[in-house]
């Protein structure tokens, strides 16, 4: 019987970051826990502290559920570069908060996500949703758009180990 595998995927934003941990054995998945970090409005905190809010909630959850990977989406270009800006921070926060678990990290695209997910790299957001509700038989999931993302980042994660372990087997 292969090893369990645990996975958490990681939507960063600087309002809300999604997250997700899904665990692997012998290719069936399934939901271990999910949510997102709010860290408040655009003017109701300093930057700062919404990034420490990140780092501190990202490694409460990394340390209570121990995932042995992470899966963190790429910042995409976003309208302005302030908002990109703000999004690299975001992320580099909660890539800093795996790093110092000793997690490995791994990094997607979001078209790359949304391909091997629902099957195109366009997917609306509630495709992504119902295709993740779908591969880890959630009935009528409840979580916000951001944490479905994060689902989707893990559930690429593995799909994609998968098949490269596959490709070592030949």
């Amino acid at each position: 019987m292969a090893a369990a595998i645990t996975v958490i995927g990681i939507d960063p934003g600087s309002q809300n970051t999604g997250w997700g941990v899904v665990q692997e054995v012998s290719g069936v998945l399934s939901l271990v826990e999910c949510g997102v970090i709010r860290t408040g409005s655009a003017g109701g905190a300093v930057f700062s502290e919404r990034l420490a809010c990140i780092y501190r909630e990202l490694s409460t959850v990394l340390a209570r559920l121990n995932p042995q990977e992470a899966a963190v989406e790429q910042v995409f270009t976003a309208h302005n570069a302030a908002t990109a800006l703000k999004l690299g921070q975001a992320r580099g926060v909660a890539v800093a908060a795996c790093a110092a678990q000793g997690i490995s990290i791994s990094d997607y695209e979001p078209t790359l996500v949304k391909k091997t997910i629902v099957g195109t790299g366009r997917a609306e957001k509630e495709q992504v949703r119902y295709m993740v509700a779908r591969l880890l038989q959630v009935k009528n999931p409840q979580w916000a758009l951001d944490t479905s993302d994060a689902l989707a980042i893990a559930l690429c994660h593995l799909t994609l180990r998968r098949y490269a372990q596959w490709g070592k087997q030949k």
